[in-house]
Formats: C-alpha cells, structure tokens, sequence
C-alpha cells in the first residue's frame, strides 16, 4: 500500500483530488476550511453546506478561492464539482447526496442537525470526518455501527487530542509496546464557569462564550475522553477522572493509580503540566533489558513511560484523517463497539422543578465522564440530551441529572438514536 502522503501528492499532480464537502462555516468550519483551500495536496473542498451562505462564501475567501456557485440540490452541486467550482449550499442533504463527493466533514457543534446529517452522509455512502465531540461522545457508537454496515468510515479527526492521544497510542502498540494510559494535557479546570464568567475571553479570541464555557467547566475534556475511551476499551479510575496536577507531563504516570492502569487501562488528564498542550500515552513495561534501553534514552527507570506529543493542530491535521479515511478505509479514532464511558449531566447550581436546561456550555450543568455501566445503572442523563430537558424534581449542586428528573423535548433524532444504541448495547444489566 502506498503511504497517504504520497497517494495524496500522487492525485494531486494527477488531478484526481479527494473531493470533499463540509457541513458548517462558522469560526471551526471557516478555520478548517483556510487549511484545505491553502491547499492540502490531493485534497479539495469542493462544497460547504450552511444554514447562512454568506458564512460559507466567506470561508472560501477567506482561503483564497474563486468565489463560489450557488447550488440549490444535489444535481446542482454535482455539475458544479464536475465543472471544477466551489459551491456553497444552504442544503446539507445536497451534499451528502452529491454522487462526486468523497467525504463530509461535519463541522456544526450541534447535536440534532449533525446527527441527520451524519447518517445522510453514511446513507449516500460517504466516509464522515466527525469535528463535534459533542455528538461522537454521545452517539459514536451506533454511528459507527451504521458506517460499518454502510461500508463507509466513521472517524473523529487528527489534531483534536482523542485523535493525536490515538495516533501516538497506536504508533507504541505497533513498536510492541503496551499502553495503559492515555489522555489530554488540560490548563484549567472549573466546572462553576458559565457563559457571562467567559465572555471577555470568548470576545478577545472571536470564539463563542458556551464554546468557551464547555472548554474550563471540564464537559469537553469529559466528551474528548469519552471519545478516547470508546476507540481503546479504557475506563476511568472514578467519574471525572484523577486528573492529577503536574509541572510536566512527564510526571503523570507516577501519579496515575498504577492499579487502575494495570487493571485494563485508564483514560485520564495532567493539569498543568508542560507543555500544555497535545496528548500523551502512558506505557508498561516489565522486561528488564528493555527496562534498561528506555533508561538509557532518558525516559526513566520504569516501570511506566510516558509518550508524548507536544501539539495538537485540529484545523491542519484533519487533512490526515481525510487521507486515510478515503485512502486507506483506516478511521484515525472511533469506537470499537459499544460504549465504554459516557458523559452525565451534573448541576452547575441548585436545580428547581420547572428549570429548562440549556445544555453544553450553559448557565446550569456541566458533564463529566463516567463508566458507562455505573452511569446506565444510575440511570444518569446524558449531558448530549440534556439541552430543552425540562426538570420535574429539584437537583441540588453537583448533584447528577437523571432520565427520570427531566422531561425531554419530543421527537429528536439524537434521542432514538442514544436510545437504539442503548437497547444494542444493554449496558446497565452488567453494572
């Protein structure tokens, strides 16, 4: 098999470009749109779907393009992808229906438009680049089972941490190497921040202030290790994970229960910790000369190492999973089968009967992850369905939600497809 870069560079100069659509144009979509038109070799965004077009117009200018066509259907924006324009559609099922389109990336944030989106895509038999940790934690797993069915890859991307903690976890397991940690370098964590506390700093980065929000309040990080946990079988130590403070990584798997991570492995996070950014992979190791070997190349005298990768790009290293999702069938992270962890909902404040919680990022709860056997035997809500959940009991702070405190909003597709995976994978019965 020929490596994906070269692939890539190979269709490039043959001018057989992997051709992709996008879902969403906001600050996300527009950043990854700047990576794949600036350009990616081999690779070429073809067509962004957006509820606002103008949004989507501005992502090709702002990448450089000739101004795009206006395509209303499928058909429209094939003949504009065959014609070798850019096209911008307000129609995210044109798109996914689009014969001449390879892969969608959905880029959203949301959670009920992209889990349509998604199974469209699948359905049209696309491969799926999944930039929305809120749905992929949630659902991941019947999704993927879909994509399996469907022939097709489902994947989370590169350059988010699950996606580099992966790359770098896979790298070791294939040296023969034996991780039993993995996870996320994390500077703050504060579950009680809210939109109004992130403002200022949302506003100084041009980002959104609930964005913002699920990054300090630890819902993000919980949604990423979920994500981790689901592709590699590991669990968490407790809900919430240790997430021990440290000046560098390197000192987190003295810190980590070794038990825990012998037990099966752990997925887990540093606080503080040099270099503050990237993903790291804790391994074990018990043959002495090896032991010996690592020593002398400075990683200490064992019996845990830590691997780590001092970055994480999201907007340029999704050309890597676009590449090795089309090219090689290869998903850079997704799940094995059914969930290992999910995220619940926990109040940010005392809770009353009446409240409607506002979801990821909000004023009212923040998520954590949790084994997903324990948190299907709380019956604990999962904090992907907690936005438009209308509570009937009172909650108190930090106390988690549950199915049966909140009445949910009817109809919603995340909803069927949360409750089809759990009744595919009954996890509560083994807890």
């Amino acid at each position: 098999m020929i490596p994906v870069d070269l692939e890539l560079a190979a269709r490039q100069a043959a001018g057989r470009p992997v051709q992709v659509a996008m879902v969403g144009a906001g600050v996300t979509g527009r950043a990854v749109a700047l990576t794949l038109l600036t350009p990616a070799p081999g690779i070429r965004l073809a067509a962004i779907a957006n509820r606002t077009l103008a949004n989507a117009e501005r992502a090709y200018a702002e990448g450089g393009a000739p101004a795009p066509r206006r395509s209303v259907g499928p058909s429209d924006v094939e003949d504009a992808i065959s014609r070798g324009e850019f096209t911008v559609t307000e129609d995210a099922e044109a798109v996914c229906a689009a014969g001449n389109v390879d892969l969608v990336i959905e880029v959203t944030g949301t959670l009920e438009h992209a889990a349509r989106v998604t199974e469209l895509a699948i359905a049209h038999g696309k491969h799926v680049v999944l930039v929305n940790a809120e749905l992929d934690s949630l659902v991941g797993p019947v999704l993927k089972a879909k994509a399996d069915a469907a022939g097709v890859v489902l994947t989370n991307t590169d350059g988010d941490e699950p996606g580099v903690a992966m790359t770098l976890l896979r790298y070791l397991r294939g040296l023969g190497l034996r991780p039993v940690a993995a996870g996320n370098l994390k500077g703050l964590v504060d579950h009680y921040r809210t939109p109004e506390t992130q403002r200022g700093f949302a506003e100084k980065y041009g980002q959104d202030a609930r964005k913002v929000t699920s990054f300090a309040d630890a819902t993000k990080l919980s949604m990423e290790a979920t994500i981790l946990a689901n592709a590699t079988g590991f669990r968490v130590g407790r809900r919430g994970m240790h997430g021990p403070a440290c000046a560098h990584v390197n000192e987190v798997a003295g810190l980590l229960p070794a038990a825990e991570m012998l037990a099966g492995g752990i997925v887990d996070y540093a606080l503080g910790a040099a270099p503050h950014t990237g993903a790291f992979v804790v391994v074990h190791e018990e043959q002495p000369l090896k032991r010996a070997q690592l020593a002398y190349y400075k990683l200490g005298d064992g019996p845990f190492y830590v691997f780590y990768t001092p970055y994480h790009l999201p907007h340029l290293q999704i050309a890597s999973t676009i590449g090795r999702a089309v090219l090689g069938g290869d998903a850079t992270v997704a799940p094995m089968a059914g969930p290992v962890c999910e995220v619940v909902t926990v109040a940010k404040r005392d809770l009353r009967a009446g409240e409607v919680l506002d979801g990821v990022g909000g004023f009212l709860a923040y998520g954590l992850i949790d084994n997903a056997p324990e948190a299907r035997a709380a019956g604990a809500l999962p904090m992907g369905l907690s936005e438009g959940a209308r509570l009937l009991r009172d909650v108190p702070k930090d106390g988690v939600v549950g199915l049966a405190d909140v009445e949910r909003p009817a109809g919603r597709r995340v909803d069927a497809l949360w409750a089809e995976q759990a009744a595919r994978w009954p996890l509560g019965a083994r807890a």
